[in-house]
């Protein structure tokens, strides 16, 4: 069982993740892992001497080829993968994505737009999480 856990702040020496719950023209943005059949919200791991910042200006890059968006720190987050285990964190940032240019080369294949949120989560016991918590607290 995952548990995620939402905070106001975190330690940023413990923040690993950066997730970008993102929109362009009203739609939500996913990718799609050249290696799953599954939609993800873009995002990953931190690198050694990177602001969780330019994580997530980084992710969003390689994921969806955003080049001008803007982007707005949402909140903290934990995971905890099952009982007992230690928590690891990262941090949620919201983008809303003007213009994308082609994906570069990386393990993503494709982007996907829509309305609706996907039926086929990479990660279904967090991600869908993390979107219910950017709607309740935008009272969308």
């Amino acid at each position: 069982m995952v548990e995620v856990k939402f905070h106001e702040s975190i330690d940023d020496n413990l923040l690993k993740f950066s997730v970008i719950i993102s929109k362009s023209n009203g739609k939500w943005v996913f990718c799609k892992h050249k290696q799953r059949k599954t939609f993800e919200i873009p995002g990953g791991h931190r690198e050694n001497g990177e602001s969780i910042e330019a994580c997530a200006r980084r992710e969003l890059y390689e994921e969806t080829g955003a080049v001008t968006y803007t982007l707005e720190r949402f909140c903290d987050y934990g995971v905890v993968e099952k009982t007992g285990s230690k928590e690891s964190f990262g941090t949620i940032v919201y983008a809303e994505i003007e213009k994308m240019a082609d994906l570069p080369d990386s393990e993503i294949e494709k982007i996907f737009l829509s309305k609706e949120l996907p039926e086929c989560w990479t990660y279904p016991e967090i991600q869908p999480y993390m979107i219910d918590e950017y709607k309740r607290r935008r009272g969308s």
